[in-house]
C-alpha cells in the first residue's frame, strides 16, 4: 500500500469516532488472570501514517518549504527541529517506500538553505551536526547526491569547531572565546564521522571519530553509571553540568558507541552504550518506565533523539536476546502509552507528557512522538 492510499484511510480514520485509536478489533486474552479484559493489537503503520498525515498537515509550512516552530501559527524557522524533520521523513520515506515523501525531504532540503540566509552554515556547531545526520541517512536512503554534498559541506565546518581548551573537543558555537564544549556538539559529530567514513572510506574519518568519542567518554561520562553529562564550563568556571541530565545526550552517546563498534568490532564501544542505554532507563529519565517530561521548545524533541539511537543499539548493536527484549518493550510501552493517553485527536497532536494530553503542541514535541511511532512500526515490521 502506498503512502497516498495510506494517508487517505489516515484521514477517514482522524474524522471516525469509532476508529479514534487506529486500533484493531479487541481481543479477549482468555482464561486465567485478566481473563475477559480486551487486548489491543496496534496498527503501528497506519498510526505512523496518521502520525505523518498530522505533522504534514499542521505543522508545514508549504509555500516556503519549511516546517513551522507549532501548530498554533507561529511560523518561525528554527534550524535544527528541521533537521530532525528531515530525519523523519527519511523514516516515513524508508518505511513506505512512497515518492511523495521523498518529494517533501527534497523540498525541506532547499527549503532549510532559502531560511538559514541561503547557506547551511549556522553559527552552533551542534545544529549544523543534526543536519549532516539527517542528510547523510537520506543521501543513503535515496542516493541523492545533494544530501551528501550538504553533508560534507556541514561537516568540513565542523571539523573546525575542535581545539585543545579542556583537552579537546568540538566547541558548542562559533564564540570560542566562551570556551564552552558540550555533549550535543560532540557525541553527534563521533556519529558524523563514522557514517562520513563509510561513504568516503577516508581513514580521517574515523580517526576523527575515535579521537571525538575518546574525549566525549573521559570528560562528560560517569565511568560508574554511564551516565553522560550535558558539558563543561557552561559559566565560565570550568565546572561540568554534572546535575544537567536530559535524554538526548543518553542517546547521542550511545549512538557513537553502535556506530564506532559497527566500524572496528571493538567490544568495549558496544559496552559503553550498553551501560549508558541501561541506566537511560532508570529514575533520571523516566516514571513508571515511560520517558519523562523535558518540556516544549528545545526540550521537546529530547525524547525522540534517545528513542532514535535505542533503536540503532537494538537493530546494529549485536544485542543478547534479553537485552533486544528489553529495550523493544520499552520502546513498545512508551509508544502504546503516547498513542493511547498522550494524543490529542482528531488532529493526532502529541503532548511533552505521554500520560497526558495537548492540543497546542511544538514541533519539537511533535517530532518525538512521530520518532517514537515510526521506530515501533519499524519494530513491529
Amino acid at each position: 500500500m502506498t503512502f497516498s492510499h495510506r494517508l487517505l484511510i489516515s484521514c477517514m480514520l482522524l474524522v471516525s469516532a469509532c476508529c479514534s485509536s487506529c486500533l484493531k478489533e479487541p481481543i479477549d486474552d482468555g482464561p486465567g488472570p485478566g481473563a475477559g479484559k480486551a487486548v489491543y493489537q496496534f496498527d503501528w503503520p497506519l498510526i505512523a501514517d496518521s502520525s505523518l498525515t498530522s505533522l504534514l498537515g499542521n505543522f508545514y509550512n508549504a509555500s516556503e518549504k519549511y516546517f513551522n516552530k507549532n501548530n498554533a501559527g507561529d511560523n518561525t524557522f528554527n534550524y535544527w527541529p528541521n533537521a530532525h524533520a528531515l530525519d523523519l521523513l527519511t523514516d516515513a520515506y524508508l518505511r513506505s517506500g512512497d515518492d511523495n515523501v521523498k518529494t517533501r525531504m527534497g523540498e525541506l532540503l532547499e527549503g532549510m538553505k532559502a531560511k538559514n540566509g541561503d547557506t547551511y552554515i549556522n553559527h552552533f556547531y551542534d545544529d549544523m551536526e543534526w543536519m549532516a545526520l539527517a542528510c547523510l541517512r537520506a543521501f543513503e536512503t535515496t542516493a541523492d547526491d545533494r544530501y551528501k554534498t550538504t553533508a560534507q559541506l556541514l561537516w568540513n565546518d565542523i571539523k573546525g569547531g575542535w581545539d585543545d581548551v579542556w583537552g579537546g573537543g568540538i566547541h558548542w558555537n562559533k564564540d570560542k572565546s566562551r570556551n564552552y564544549k558540550n555533549t550535543p556538539a560532540n557525541a553527534p559529530a563521533c556519529i558524523i564521522a563514522c557514517r562520513m567514513y563509510q561513504v568516503t572510506q577516508d581513514p580521517a574519518d574515523l580517526e576523527w571519530a575515535r579521537k571525538i568519542y575518546q574525549w566525549q567518554k573521559n570528560t562528560l561520562v560517569d565511568p560508574a553509571t554511564g551516565l553522560v553529562w550535558d558539558g563543561i564550563n557552561r559559566e565560565g568556571n570550568g565546572a561540568i553540568d554534572k546535575n544537567w541530565r536530559f535524554t538526548y545526550n543518553q542517546g547521542v552517546f550511545i549512538g557513537a558507541g553502535v556506530e564506532l563498534y559497527k566500524l572496528t568490532g571493538e567490544q568495549g564501544y558496544l559496552n559503553d552504550a550498553l551501560k549508558t542505554a541501561n541506566n537511560a532507563l532508570g529514575g533520571d529519565f523516566t516514571s513508571n518506565n515511560i520517558l519523562k517530561d523535558e518540556g516544549g521548545g528545545d526540550g521537546g524533541l529530547f525524547k525522540g533523539i534517545l528513542v532514535r539511537y535505542l533503536m540503532l543499539l537494538i537493530t546494529d548493536g549485536n544485542l543478547s536476546s534479553t537485552d533486544r527484549s528489553k529495550f523493544t518493550s520499552f520502546l513498545q510501552l512508551n509508544a502504546e502509552t503516547l498513542w493511547l493517553k498522550g494524543t490529542s485527536r482528531p488532529q493526532v497532536l502529541f503532548s511533552t507528557n505521554w500520560t497526558s494530553m495537548a492540543t497546542t503542541t511544538d514541533l519539537t514535541t511533535q517530532l518525538s512522538g512521530a520518532m517514537l511511532l515510526e521506530a515501533v512500526a519499524e519494530l513491529n515490521d
